[in-house]
């Protein structure tokens, strides 16, 4: 793409942000989230390319194929069967054989005509594919948890806000009615003054039977060195590339604490608003950890056992995965992705909108429209990189205080804790994966 016709096309994009904007109504998916016909010209759609096509980023992708005014163009991941099988489900949407691939994302993001960028990959990678794609001039759409540290999510914040990039952290979770509905009723004050808020997060584990080596594949059937990325070096062994690097210090984010909790904290910090600071204090528990904000309100992170739960929060009413509750002295309001809303006193329920509790599925459509809309506008996504900066922290600095066993205090101005060794736990070692 010539720079005079990208400048043009940006032009586009921003005068035509009205003609594709969410509808204002937060109950209403707008025509184009649900797959409308598609009526914009191939010269004018918003082209973007995906880093890392695993399960959740396939997920993703099947929301934002639907989208008429965007055209995905590229794929780019390490492993050969899932860049071929991305390409496959692109091109039989599309009903052509147009989608690039690539093993190495450096040379997607080197192409002019990729406007923005979907973000894939494990965490070990989220901060890093994602700031050197707001280098190469796109705007980001990555999934959660969106850095591996406290220094990450600094960084990322930092970039995105000296570029001008768009970004959408996906915690998709902040586009889906009923838990836009359940945080508008906290902030009604019609539960009272709010005091306590839950949150469901993964119980933390930490791995360290690290697994045995196994013989290292061809670069082109996957590039070992590249899916290790920033990470520390460790052997090759296939159960990682499926999936089994989850719970890893080298890999994961926060002792998984942030699987959920980057969902759960990021509604509970919208319900206080709280989305430009974070606790002050974090106390672990056995079952629990409880957070502490200046303004007087305790965020209590509720263990679940397994991912699926042997023991759920004791607050959830049967709700689904990544359920909330928000406490006044008046009344309750708890959700989950069930789409239900409980509620303390009944009479509560006649201030819940009826299409924002229909039973549905997690909504990527809407997140994802927001992210575009916002690509289109040039303004800031519902989770943009002040928000997630936030909430990530907040995680990871509940995450260390279970990790060292104690409780910690937190200075959200200077984003450091009154503790030398949590202090140097906030960043660690990237490796020099591209020498």
């Amino acid at each position: 793409m010539t720079e005079s016709f990208r400048q043009s096309r940006r032009t586009f994009l921003e005068r035509t942000a009205a003609a594709t904007a969410a509808v204002s109504a937060p109950w209403i998916v707008s025509a184009s989230a649900a797959g409308a016909e598609d009526t914009v010209p191939p010269s004018e759609r918003i082209q973007f390319g995906v880093i890392g096509i695993g399960p959740r980023a396939t997920y993703d992708l099947q929301a934002m194929l639907k989208l008429p005014d965007v055209r995905c163009i590229a794929i780019a991941d390490v492993q050969k069967t899932r860049r071929e099988a991305g390409k496959g489900m692109v091109d039989g949407f599309y009903g052509n054989t147009d989608c690039r691939i690539y093993r190495d994302f450096r040379e997607m993001l080197d192409r002019d005509d990729i406007d923005a960028v979907l973000i894939g990959t494990g965490d070990r990678w989220h901060a890093t594919a994602s700031m050197m794609a707001a280098e190469a001039g796109k705007d980001v759409y990555s999934e959660k948890p969106c850095g591996l540290t406290i220094e990450l999510c600094q960084k990322l914040a930092e970039t995105f806000q000296r570029t001008g990039h768009i970004f959408q952290a996906g915690t998709q979770r902040r586009s889906v009615p009923n838990f836009q509905a359940a945080v508008q009723l906290a902030h009604s004050g019609k539960l009272g003054k709010i005091h306590t808020l839950y949150a469901s997060v993964y119980e933390p584990t930490l791995q360290n039977d690290w697994l045995p080596r196994e013989a290292t594949p061809p670069a082109d059937e996957i590039d070992w060195n590249l899916w290790l990325g920033p990470a520390p070096w460790r052997p090759f062994n296939r159960e990682y590339v499926r999936g089994r690097w989850r719970g890893y210090w080298d890999f994961d984010s926060g002792a998984r604490l942030l699987d959920w909790g980057a969902h759960t904290v990021d509604q509970c910090q919208w319900a206080n608003h709280a989305d430009d600071t974070m606790p002050v204090r974090y106390e672990p528990a056995e079952d629990k950890i409880v957070c502490h904000y200046e303004n007087g309100v305790r965020l209590i992170l509720d263990f679940l056992k397994t991912p699926f739960g042997d023991r759920s929060p004791k607050f959830i009413t049967a709700l689904g995965t990544c359920p909330v509750r928000f406490v006044g002295d008046e009344g309750w309001v708890e959700t989950g992705d069930e789409g239900r809303i409980e509620v303390e006193p009944a009479s509560l329920k006649s201030e819940i909108p009826p299409e924002a509790t229909r039973v549905r599925g997690l909504d990527v459509a809407a997140h994802a429209r927001n992210f575009f809309d916002c690509v289109r506008s040039r303004e800031k996504t519902v989770a943009n990189e002040n928000v997630m900066r936030h909430s990530h922290i907040a995680c990871h600095a509940a995450a260390l205080a279970w990790v060292l066993g104690r409780e910690l205090t937190f200075d959200p101005n200077t984003e450091t804790f009154d503790d030398a060794e949590a202090n140097r736990l906030r960043s660690r070692p990237l490796r020099d994966w591209a020498s």
